[in-house]
Formats: structure tokens, C-alpha cells, sequence
């Protein structure tokens, strides 16, 4: 429990992260964007307090299979069949007991018990108590799967990933490299991965303001414009995010602007946009002096962009709403450099947005492919002879990714260029000379991503 002096009164941190996780895992809302509005109103709490709300959000989500598999051992009504409320309330705190050694195992079963009675739950405290009591007992004698007996049931629970998903990855990438990159989506990473806009300052003077801020401050060794943060209070209060010196960007969406090499006074088309980090980035390769169209579906998409275009004060960069599976007939052959980032699948990205794996489906993959193939039919139009399109997507699904290059190159006048001058000398190699870059998580140190560099003739 925690006092605070801003009119507030008391604050349980605890049931805090009991309604994020709530409104996430039962309702389906997306866990950044409830964590990221629940830190932006309690922003006046201790950056401790707002680090353990953080921590055991993220980190019951992250690891939500394993979670329920511990529970249903000791739980004689399996997790399923649950009242939202304790379900998550047993998450949480399992979460806690399992992961948080500085946690006092007794403070996270008392707290539990109180929130159950706290929200009508009071017939149930019995039940609460006992549960987690027994995880207590016996954590360290867990029987879990074994890695060699079954590869696939030891992914899935361990590392709390879809069953569908291990099996999909394995078949596209093997074994060996699947269980990387699975280790790699489910460790938490501490560190926030922004570009420095030295359009506006020096890379010194960026890093040397994010110092004084009391951030642990490390360079790319990939790209210089690529910084990694640590010790992060609240970065939207920092004097270099509000002057628009940084942008939150994992350096795989950096290179999708690298790689499209824009040049002064090109006009560039980014079709699917928000938050609009590679609309802007686009930008300040050209130092300004170009125009970049960046196109999403909806308000409140723009409205993310036009935030960020306010906030680096960025001159030559229209936000518009805009339906990509529609062929806007005003900019066919206009534009040197068309990105077309599109919606995807996502599991390359399930190290930050975790929520993303529970999601998914089979069923959403085959759809997303079939949107993907019809937004290219019209962004291949927009783009002059001789001029770029950039595919990328943030997922590993070869069926989004190499297959929709097969496919621009089977029905379009699109030809595939080499990237490698513009990607570092052993990054991605084996393939950038043919136009494309897979990267993975735990192999090439970024999320997984896709990216292709195509010319119209």
C-alpha cells in the first residue's frame, strides 16, 4: 500500500495491475497501449511502484501459459472455469511467487486474499489462499515438460507460446533456430530501443541530455542513430523525448527507411504508418527537404501521427486517413519511395507486446496474407519507373514474408534490388544481395522482421 501526496489517498499498486490484467486478458485490450494509459495517470507514484506494477504486468502476461499450468497442478478447478477476477488475481500472484524473489512470498498470498474479499470475493479467500499456498510449498519441485521428450509441449509451456505457433516455426525455420528465437520473444527485455533524430541535435548532445536524466545510455553497433536506454523512469517526461530528440523505434523498423535510401526532394509514401515513426525517419534522411505522405486507417491512428509530427516539429510530412486497400487514382506513378509496412501477424514482436501470441490465429494469418496482397495491388501503382517499394512486415511467418515477395515478383513490374550496401557486413548476408532481410530474435540481435527493396521498371 502506498501514500501519496497528490489528492489521491491510498493506492493499492496490487489492484491496479489486477484491473490492466482484466482488461487485457479478458476483454482483449492491447497490454501497451492499458499499461501505457494506467503509467501516463499514475505517473505522480514512486518510479519504484510504477516498475512493480510494469514488471508484474508485463510479466504475467508474458508468461501466462506457464502461469496457468502451475496453477491448474494445485487448483481444483482448472484456470478455464475460473471467475475472471480470481483467475487473474491467482496469475498475478503466482507470477510474483515464481518470478519476484524480492517479493515476500507471505505479503504476495496475504495481498491476494485481501483483494479477493476487497471485491465481493470473500467466499473464495479459502480457495485463493489455498493455492497459492501450495505453489508456495512446492516451487521449487514443479515438474514441468522435458525439452528432449517433447520438444514442442517444452516451447509451449516453458516459454508460453501457442502450441499452433512452436509447430508453424518449426516447420519454416527447424528446431534448432526456433528454440533461439523463442528464448529470445520470452525474455524481458529492461532496455527501450530509440533513434536519435540528429536533424535537430548532435548525437552527443542527445545522449549527453538523456544522461542527465539519470538513463544508462548504449550505441547500435549496427546504426549509429540507434540507442538503447536504461534505468527509465518515465521517458515521455524526459527533456529529449518531449523536444523530439528521440523517437521509441526498435532498430529493424530504422532500417526500413535505411534500406529505402531516400533521397532530397523525393516523395515518399508510407502507407500504414502509426505511430509514424518511419514516416519521420524518412524525413530526416532527406534533412527536411522532401515530402513524405503518411497514410493509416483511421483517426485515432492519424492522431498518433500528428503527435509525433508536433512533437519533433517536423515540416514536410502530411498525416491522412486513408484506406491502403483503396487505389487512390491522384498519386499512381507519383512517388519515388513507397513503404508499404503492413499489417501482420506480428510474432516478431511478441518480446514487447506479449499479448500478441494469445491473439493470433491461424485462421487471422491466412486473412492478413489476403489483406497484405491486396494492398500491394495498389502500392506497387504509386511508385515512378525506376522507383523503390519497400515491403516489411514484423513477423516470421515465411507465408507473409518470402511467399509476398514471390508474389509482387510474380504479378508486378517489380524487380528485387540488392540491399547489402546498406545493411552492415554480416548482418542478414546471406540474403540482402537478393533484395530481402529476415531478421530473428536471438540470432541478429533486433525483433523479427522482414524487410524487401524492390524498382519498378
Amino acid at each position: 500500500m502506498i501514500n501519496t501526496n497528490a489528492g489521491a489517498g491510498t493506492v493499492n499498486t496490487r489492484e491496479i495491475v489486477l484491473d490492466m490484467l482484466c482488461e487485457i486478458c479478458e476483454k482483449g485490450a492491447y497490454s501497451h497501449i492499458v499499461l501505457r494509459q494506467t503509467l501516463r495517470k499514475y505517473q505522480y507514484l514512486d518510479k519504484r511502484d510504477r516498475a512493480f506494477m510494469t514488471r508484474i504486468t508485463e510479466g504475467t502476461i508474458e508468461n501466462r501459459i506457464l502461469i496457468d499450468y502451475i496453477i491448474d497442478k494445485f487448483s481444483n478447478i482448472k484456470v478455464k472455469k475460473m471467475k475472471p477476477l480470481i483467475r487473474n488475481l491467482l496469475r498475478m500472484s503466482v507470477y510474483q511467487i515464481m518470478f519476484m524473489d524480492s517479493v515476500p512470498v507471505s505479503a504476495t498470498c496475504n495481498e491476494a486474499v485481501k483483494l479477493a474479499i476487497k471485491r465481493s470475493f470473500g467466499q473464495l479467500k479459502g480457495f485463493v489462499n489455498g493455492v497459492l499456498r501450495a505453489v508456495i510449498r512446492n516451487k521449487e519441485n514443479i515438474k514441468l515438460p522435458n525439452a528432449s521428450e517433447n520438444l514442442v509441449e517444452y516451447l509451449h509451456v516453458v516459454y508460453s507460446i501457442p502450441v499452433w505457433i512452436v509447430e508453424q516455426l518449426i516447420v519454416q525455420y527447424g528446431a534448432e533456430e526456433t528454440s533461439i528465437m523463442i528464448k529470445s520473444l520470452s525474455n524481458h527485455k529492461e532496455s527501450i530501443c530509440v533513434r536519435a533524430n540528429t536533424s535537430k541535435d548532435t548525437l552527443e548532445n542527445i545522449i549527453k541530455k538523456l544522461e542527465e536524466d539519470g538513463i544508462k545510455v548504449s550505441k547500435s553497433q549496427v546504426y549509429e542513430k540507434c540507442l538503447y536506454l536504461e534505468n527509465v523512469d518515465y521517458l515521455e517526461n524526459t527533456e529529449a523525448f518531449t523536444e523530439g530528440l528521440i523517437s521509441v523505434q526498435d532498430l529493424s523498423s530504422m532500417l526500413v527507411a535505411v534500406i529505402a535510401n531516400p533521397k532530397q526532394g523525393d516523395l515518399c509514401m508510407d502507407l500504414c504508418a502509426a505511430p509514424g515513426g518511419k514516416a519521420l525517419h524518412l524525413l530526416e534522411l532527406m534533412n527536411g527537404n522532401g515530402k513524405v505522405i503518411a497514410r493509416d486507417i483511421s483517426d485515432y491512428k492519424i492522431e498518433l501521427i500528428e503527435e509525433n509530427i508536433a512533437r519533433t516539429e517536423a515540416e514536410g510530412i502530411e498525416a491522412q486517413v486513408f484506406d491502403a486497400t483503396i487505389l487512390d487514382e491522384e498519386y499512381v506513378e507519383k512517388a519515388d519511395i513507397v513503404v508499404a509496412d503492413l499489417p501482420c501477424s506480428g510474432l516478431g514482436i511478441i518480446g514487447k507486446k506479449s499479448d500478441i501470441k494469445y491473439n493470433i490465429t491461424k485462421e487471422a494469418q491466412k486473412d492478413l496474407v489476403k489483406l497484405q496482397r491486396d494492398i500491394l495491388k495498389n502500392a506497387w501503382q504509386y511508385v515512378k519507373v525506376g522507383g523503390t517499394l519497400i515491403y516489411s512486415t514484423c513477423t516470421l511467418n515465411k507465408e507473409e514474408n518470402i511467399d509476398n515477395v514471390r508474389f509482387i515478383e510474380e504479378n508486378y513490374p517489380l524487380k528485387l534490388v540488392d540491399i547489402s550496401t546498406y545493411v552492415p557486413e554480416g548482418f542478414c548476408a546471406n540474403t540482402a544481395k537478393d533484395g530481402y532481410i529476415q531478421m530473428l530474435p536471438g540470432i541478429d540481435g533486433t525483433d523479427g522482421f522482414f524487410i524487401s527493396r524492390f524498382e519498378r521498371y
